[in-house]
């Protein structure tokens, strides 16, 4: 499951995060989204989402969201 499959506002686990794109995980492990990590979806926009991890809020782009494991 990913993080395009879960309601907004419930809190979740990643479990992993599963891409090849090594930029791609650079960039998800400086957001602090990594295993272990809690998440939270806060609204669905057109082209990806709107994610709370730690104590920032970040938009992510539909590929981000796929990527992304809980």
């Amino acid at each position: 499951m990913n993080l395009l499959d879960v309601k907004e506002g419930e809190e979740h686990i990643i479990q992993n995060i599963r891409t090849d794109d090594e930029e791609m995980k650079a960039f998800l492990f400086s957001l602090g989204c990594y295993s272990g990590e809690p998440i939270t979806v806060i609204s669905r926009l057109k082209g990806g989402c709107v994610v709370s991890i730690k104590d920032g809020r970040y938009n992510i782009d539909t590929d981000l969201a796929k990527a992304i494991s809980i």
